[in-house]
């Protein structure tokens, strides 16, 4: 198979690291991500990672309830860091060196995000995983993906789901939901799909980055995907003719 894509950022939520449980971490799960971005990264792209919070704890649960929002979003970051230190084990223990930069300053357990930090460990070929977003309150994971996935130079932004491309209504739900191939950034923003924030959408048309949506459960799907194969829907800049 040949990439499509020399550099990606492979998005996943916190909830896909849950599997079947209903909540915390599964090592199955773990597992086949690892297994995903290695198979990925035997072509010879570059892959860094960012995962969500939610198996954990949602900070925008808590201020829903009428809690600091800035609080609760910094204990979101938190989750997420557990998150991004359970990825680098599983790394670990494949033998895959992976790196873990945090938008939250907390050396006693990875390394805060910088450029040369992010640049030294894509030249060595590490698996980057960014953690904490963009380390400020009130931007989502989303938008800390796109952000990260800018300053990384990615192509692309490989979105994993529970289905297997952008839909108008939730498939899952109403059967005769409308699926799409191809859309751009502005078409997403105009239809309101909600695949991911309105930031972080302008963030990845701004500076010609696709997203990518696709189903992450089945095994193998992050290597085809990136080589234009199986079912995925891509948000492209300009129109296809």
């Amino acid at each position: 198979m040949t990439p499509r894509y020399k550099r990606v950022l492979y998005k996943i939520s916190g909830e896909a690291l849950m599997g079947n449980q209903s909540s915390g971490i599964d090592p199955a799960m773990l597992e086949k991500v690892v297994s995903d971005v290695q198979e990925a990264q035997n072509l010879g792209t570059s892959i860094a990672l960012v995962v969500g919070g939610g198996n954990i704890f949602r900070g925008a649960a808590l201020a829903a309830q009428g809690m600091d929002r800035v609080t609760g979003d910094h204990m979101g970051m938190l989750a997420i860091v557990m998150n991004a230190l359970a990825l680098r084990m599983a790394f670990d223990q494949r033998g895959i060196a992976a790196t873990v930069l945090s938008g939250l300053t907390m050396p006693q357990v990875c390394e805060p995000f910088s450029q040369r930090a992010m640049i030294k460990a894509r030249e060595a070929g590490d698996v980057i995983i960014f953690a904490a977003g963009t380390g400020s309150p009130f931007f989502t994971s989303d938008t800390g993906a796109a952000l990260r996935a800018a300053e990384f130079g990615a192509q692309a932004i490989l979105k994993g789901t529970q289905v297997d491309g952008i839909y108008d209504a939730d498939p899952r739900k109403n059967p005769k939901a409308e699926r799409f191939d191809t859309l751009t950034h502005d078409q997403v923003l105009e239809k309101r799909l909600g695949i991911m924030d309105a930031a972080s959408i302008a963030l990845a048309r701004d500076n010609d980055i696709d997203v990518v949506v696709f189903s992450l459960h089945e095994t193998g799907n992050l290597a085809r995907v990136i080589c234009g194969q199986g079912t995925f829907t891509t948000v492209i800049t300009t129109p296809q003719p």
